[in-house]
């Protein structure tokens, strides 16, 4: 098993699919080059995007994290505002400084190409990279894919390829393999696959799930070390709420003059009390506002920071993600999570600091059987996989902390997912905005009202989270490549841009 805490990692906005995630390999190619000691004969780079990256890249900056990540950045150190300038600085002398290490000539226009009308079969984001040396020979070619989360896979210069709107023949397509047999294998003390073997782990034990992750993280790594992940982790994620809701932005970039909401929301609602310090409790007869609005802020604040540009902690993508300041080098739903721990902090009495990590642990578990069993990749299985599987995993963790048995964190977090079944991705304009960032507040008020229901009950349920999230998975192979992140159906179409 590979650490649930990679579903919690650093990155940059505004999404970790098409913008952490080749960033993260356009650097591990730039990097090959130094390491097979050919990077002195390279003269030019050439990055060819592919599927859901070229139909919907230049919306999520997929082009200058791919020039970022061939300069030697890394999303959880890069500086974001040479990143959303890099173009323009590039174009200076049209020159790029390959791996920080030996500036060759560049010129956008032909060393980036979008490729809307084919796709890698393997998965719908996948990218090529070639450099050639000063008589125009292959020197090196790579092929990598951004599977979600900022997770990436590298694949091979010959893997085939298929029309941007065709099914991938069986046998050629990530899906049809079996995770076990590419999942890193490690040791721990409780592994488990399924909410099913992780419930009976639970009882078997009597042990809570976040004991059970617990466990396997300190396994892998020293207690301190687990720990301070986590504190970072929530560290990042209250940075991000109040910038979000202090910044002096007034409209988002990408030209469709999205205002920022929460700055004045916030202000609305503080009534000059500061609802970020620890002290601002409700039972304090501070907050005056319905729970529920400012859940609605905690989203709209870190979405609108996630779809600004700025660096978040992605959870377990970045259109479901955290946001704030850099932690380490790590990876576009982004205010899900953060928000309903948020809600925990300053709306459930007694929260307290291993609430948050119990909470964390809780919701990476869940995050974990997504990733594992389906997928987080709004390209493959369109918003369910990216504000779902969010959604799922923060009522799992709001569960736990509010004293819920196993059980009763799977009812929740399976009512979080069967609500979201069937969600498309149709960005307008290919942006992390419309209808993202208003999706991030609707689902973490859904992940509150799921685990309401599920400590109502018993912890007894007719659908297993194990089958809802196969559920998600089918529905998300038959659903219509324009309605995956594709900007090419739905609200992407009907909404006029001006």
């Amino acid at each position: 098993m590979f650490s649930v805490l990679d579903m919690f990692t650093i990155g940059v906005g505004p999404s970790s699919s098409h913008t952490v995630g080749p960033m993260a390999a356009a650097y591990a190619f730039s990097s090959s080059l130094q390491q097979k000691h050919v990077l002195n004969r390279v003269t030019r780079v050439k990055t060819t995007l592919y599927g859901s990256l070229a139909l919907t890249g230049l919306g999520h900056g997929t082009d200058r994290a791919v020039m970022a990540g061939l300069e030697g950045n890394v999303p959880a150190t890069v500086d974001t505002d040479h990143m959303l300038h890099i173009r323009e600085t590039c174009a200076l002398d049209n020159t790029l400084n390959l791996a920080g290490a030996k500036r060759i000539h560049f010129d956008y226009d032909h060393d980036v190409i979008f490729e809307q009308w084919k796709r890698m079969a393997a998965h719908p984001n996948g990218m090529r990279f070639q450099a050639f040396d000063d008589a125009a020979n292959l020197v090196d070619e790579q092929v990598w894919y951004s599977i979600g989360g900022g997770f990436i896979r590298q694949g091979a210069p010959d893997d085939s390829m298929i029309g941007i709107h065709d099914r991938p023949p069986a046998g050629t397509s990530f899906a049809d393999e079996d995770e076990s047999a590419v999942e890193p294998v490690t040791e721990v003390p409780y592994p488990f696959h399924s909410c099913t073997e992780l419930v009976a782990l639970c009882r078997r034990h009597d042990m809570s799930i976040a004991d059970i992750v617990w466990a396997n993280e300190t396994a892998l790594r020293p207690e301190e070390a687990v720990k301070a992940e986590l504190d970072g982790i929530w560290q990042v994620m209250r940075d991000c709420v109040s910038h979000g809701c202090t910044s002096k932005e007034t409209v988002l970039p990408g030209g469709l003059d999205v205002p920022r909401r929460a700055p004045k929301m916030y202000q609305r609602l503080a009534f000059n009390s500061d609802v970020l310090r620890r002290n601002s409790r409700r039972k304090d007869a501070v907050l005056e506002s319905s729970d529920a609005a400012w859940v609605d802020l905690f989203a709209l604040a870190v979405s609108e920071e996630n779809a600004g540009g700025g660096r978040i902690v992605t959870a377990p993508t970045n259109g479901a993600a955290g946001g704030g300041a850099a932690r380490r080098p790590r990876p576009r739903i982004a205010g899900i999570i953060p928000a309903v721990l948020h809600y925990y902090w300053h709306f459930v009495d007694d929260a307290d600091d291993q609430g948050v990590s119990t909470f964390l642990l809780t919701a990476g578990a869940i995050g974990y059987l997504f990733k594992r069993n389906a997928s987080i990749s709004g390209a493959e299985v369109g918003c369910q996989g990216e504000v779902g599987s969010a959604c799922s995993m923060a009522a799992a963790g709001l569960a736990a902390v509010m004293g819920g048995t196993p059980e009763q964190v799977e009812n929740a977090a399976e009512i979080g997912i069967e609500h979201n079944l069937g969600l498309t991705c149709d960005p307008v304009g290919g942006l992390v905005q419309i209808p993202c960032i208003e999706r991030n507040a609707m689902a973490a008020n859904t992940a509150i009202n799921a685990v309401r229901m599920a400590m109502l009950g018993d912890g007894s349920h007719i659908v297993t989270l194990d089958q809802a999230i196969a559920t998600m998975k089918q529905t998300g192979e038959d659903m219509m490549a324009k309605y995956k992140e594709t900007s090419k159906g739905g609200l992407a179409v009907n909404v006029v841009e001006c």
